[in-house]
């Protein structure tokens, strides 16, 4: 399975993959420390995601016409300079730069998000769950490096968090030396055929498996967006847990998130994407229900786990099908239409979590999740076809 494309897209979600991590647990502190308005703490987190959800439907246009390559190697250099913007936001103290760099590293993000779907297209069909899986797994190492450059480099400016953004932006350019030596695969398609028509878009849509597919990874990263991201705040802030004990948190959640894909693509084929489905919503219920009773440092740790497990199973089972699902000459529409529709409810998500914290409290945060889920149980329910 393994070829030289398919290395070099490993490499790149290794170093790439650092930027929403380091994010996702500095955003929300640092955003605190340079606003007096502490509900929008988490904005430059759902800057972030708000930038992956535009970035969705350009990144897969870009690559529509330029191809692949073109593509990963323009989100590499942007994403370097978006982390290089963050550093030198967080030395001048300044909120609303430093929330226009995660916006930034959001719409670079949007590129590597294709990573899973170049993956499939560099291997047989039987073989495209195993792909999706590698390049998700690999998520792993990129959570380690992004929470070691926290601890190891925020301080080597004298100000802290500049030198984890300094580091970042040195990971983020190495892909680009990598990616210069990958191959397209074929000629990229028409302009014209590429354009999000109405038509298009109904067409798509008026096959269940694919709204299936959208909305089992559009629910899965809401709900994992809304929790992950009130976390940090409700654990340091809240709580007053250690920024130590927290990050140990969100690396075990990342864990949850990544390490299941050594053996996801085997469940999808042994169970089939139904009963999947079931499965990732079940342990992301056992998430909320521990998150609601209790608000210990374990009962974080093993509720973020399961968190991140859940949305494992909803997202890799989602994006698995969606690739069965659509015609090869639509994946370019396909794919922006279903991470625009992913990541625009991630950022809501994101931009709801400060607000909901505070204003009503760590339980109900909780508690608005469970409907989301109930939409996949609804379209399962409507979808019967599915193996």
């Amino acid at each position: 399975m393994i070829n030289k494309n398919l290395l070099i897209l490993s490499i790149g979600q290794t170093f790439s993959y650092t930027s929403p991590v380091v994010n996702v647990l500095l955003s929300g502190i640092i955003g605190s420390q340079l606003n007096n308005i502490i509900m929008l703490s988490t904005l430059p987190t759902a800057l972030m995601v708000v930038g992956t959800a535009i970035g969705s439907l350009f990144a897969s246009k870009i690559m529509s016409i330029k191809g692949r390559k073109f593509g990963f190697i323009l989100s590499s250099l942007v994403s370097t300079l978006a982390c290089l913007l963050c550093a030198f936001s967080i030395y001048i103290e300044s909120f609303f730069l430093y929330s226009f760099g995660n916006l930034i590293i959001g719409l670079s993000f949007s590129f590597v998000q294709l990573y899973r779907f170049a993956a499939s297209e560099n291997v047989s069909n039987v073989n495209k769950p195993r792909a999706i899986s590698l390049i998700l797994l690999l998520g792993i190492l990129a959570t380690i490096l992004g929470s070691n450059i926290v601890s190891l480099s925020k301080d080597i400016f004298f100000i802290t968090y500049v030198g984890s953004y300094v580091t970042l932006s040195i990971l983020n350019f190495i892909p680009f030396l990598f990616f210069i030596f990958y191959d397209d695969l074929e000629s990229t398609v028409s302009v014209n055929h590429f354009f999000f028509s109405k038509k298009n878009i109904i067409k798509l849509l008026s096959n269940n498996s694919i709204k299936l597919a959208i909305s089992s990874s559009a629910i899965g990263f809401v709900t994992m967006s809304l929790i992950m991201t009130a976390t940090p705040l409700s654990m340091h802030l809240i709580n007053e847990f250690s920024l130590m004990k927290t990050s140990i948190v969100i690396q075990l959640h990342s864990v949850g998130m990544f390490l299941p894909s050594l053996f996801t693509a085997e469940l999808i084929k042994r169970f089939g994407h139904r009963r999947m489905l079931f499965i990732g919503i079940f342990v992301m219920f056992s998430c909320i229900g521990i998150n609601f009773f209790l608000q210990t440092y374990y009962s974080f740790m093993i509720a973020l786990i399961l968190l991140g497990v859940g949305w494992n199973f909803l997202f890799i089972t989602g994006t698995s099908l969606l690739v069965i699902s659509y015609d090869y000459r639509d994946r370019f529409i396909a794919q922006g239409l279903n991470d625009f529709i992913v990541f625009t409810t991630q950022a809501l998500g994101a931009l709801l979590a400060g607000v909901v914290l505070f204003l009503i409290g760590w339980k109900i945060l909780n508690l608005i999740c469970i409907p989301f889920l109930l939409i996949i149980l609804f379209f399962l329910k409507v979808e019967k076809n599915i193996n």
